[in-house]
């Protein structure tokens, strides 16, 4: 999808700012000391995800440099990147322990010409670590999409075990929806149209084996699952 969504985002290069990712502290006692120096707590949400019984933490930091907020004659755009932590409480310490400390997954904002990918969209849901991400080109494509991934915590990583899309064409209103279950290995693919309740539905099922760890992922929006839309 990437390759179909983001090709107009040429200018791009022009808005990122390099950036110098800092390290995160192994171990903390609240999710104020996993934030460095010159970073904020965007998000934060709470759950158990090791199945110990005990909450732990799903964070968002984001970069707080005014560096990186890019202007010109025509606009001003804020490209801090975003960091994505987690957390496993130690019950018995009464503190968390680092268990992911991610940049990649959650795209960064340097196109102008398109809406910020990331609004507040990461939680703990039952057992799980989701994430989900928004593409909307005001100029320069005509392709809008919502995406979320969803991880487990398992063979000391936290494994992709199931992405959903949507993805709409603007100038024709056509409308596809992907929902894949790694761990079934089953594809539900919907084809509709955005004027229309109905749609077409088939099922398919994964030829590729083994479940990828999220930093095996890379940036979310230009994520290829094994059924694209719009081929």
């Amino acid at each position: 999808m990437g390759a179909i969504c983001l090709c107009s985002a040429a200018s791009a290069q022009d808005y990122e700012r390099p950036v110098a990712y800092p390290a995160i502290p192994k171990e903390a006692g609240a999710a104020a000391g996993f934030v460095p120096n010159g970073w904020l707590l965007e998000t934060e949400s709470q759950g158990d995800l090791n199945k110990d019984g005990t909450p732990d933490l799903l964070l968002v930091l984001r970069m707080n440099d005014p560096k990186n907020v890019v202007k010109d004659e025509y606009r001003e755009l804020d490209t801090n990147p975003r960091m994505l932590v987690a957390a496993f409480a130690d019950k018995a310490k009464k503190t968390y322990a680092l268990a992911l400390a991610d940049h990649t997954l959650i795209t960064r904002h340097t196109n102008p010409s398109m809406d910020p990918p990331f609004d507040e969209g990461a939680a703990i849901v039952n057992g799980t670590l989701q994430i989900s991400l928004g593409l909307f080109m005001n100029a320069g494509g005509w392709y809008t999409s919502n995406i979320k991934f969803t991880f487990r915590h398992q063979d000391g990583c936290f494994k992709l075990i199931g992405y959903d899309s949507t993805v709409m064409k603007r100038n024709t209103g056509e409308v596809q929806s992907v929902s894949i279950n790694y761990l079934t290995k089953k594809a539900r693919i919907g084809q509709g149209d955005m004027g229309e309740d109905q749609e077409d539905v088939t099922w398919k099922t994964l030829t590729k084996k083994g479940l990828l760890c999220l930093e095996e992922v890379g940036d979310g929006l230009d994520f290829e699952s094994e059924f694209r839309p719009f081929p």
